[in-house]
């Protein structure tokens, strides 16, 4: 998408389209209010700024809108997705901890783990969520929403189509 074309959307189809991007419907109706952008750079200093503002029930709406981590099957279909390919060549008993931690991690802290998965082998992420179970919910929640922005900012650049 062309940011001419991302500017002459029509509101309720930017917010979609940005609702997309990052599921929180404060940041993605904002955004598709701060049209029209003058660069790809203002969209994403945009998305930052506006990221920036977002109130824990924002936050805790954007992690849910990422899939939620069922049984090995889900669990390897959503690790074999884009954002996280490198994560489908992982061993059945790595694949087997991530759904254990994962569920632990959502116990204690009420929200599934979000990490920026680009790029990561699956036990860098055993490793992340190991090493993320420790901490205070407030710590998790300022965390989770850094690598929330990273994902926001990673889809905004592939929409985008900027390199």
């Amino acid at each position: 998408m062309t940011l001419d074309e991302l500017n002459a959307l029509p509101e309720n189809a930017a917010r979609d389209l940005f609702l997309l991007q990052c599921h929180a419907r404060f940041w993605a109706h904002h955004m598709a209010a701060a049209r029209p952008f003058s660069s790809q750079r203002d969209v994403l200093d945009t998305a930052e700024s506006l990221w920036r503002q977002a109130e824990e029930s924002d936050v805790l709406e954007a992690f849910a809108g990422h899939a939620e981590i069922g049984d090995l099957h889900a669990l390897r279909n959503k690790f074999a997705a884009a954002e996280q390919g490198q994560v489908s060549v992982a061993s059945d008993e790595t694949l087997r901890q991530l759904q254990l931690k994962n569920r632990e991690y959502k116990e204690k802290f009420g929200f599934i783990f979000i990490v920026c998965a680009t790029g990561k082998p699956a036990d860098e992420m055993l490793a992340l969520l190991k090493a993320r179970l420790p901490n205070a919910r407030e710590t998790e929640l300022r965390k989770g929403a850094a690598e929330q922005a990273k994902i926001t900012q990673i889809r905004l650049k592939k929409l985008l189509d900027i390199v």
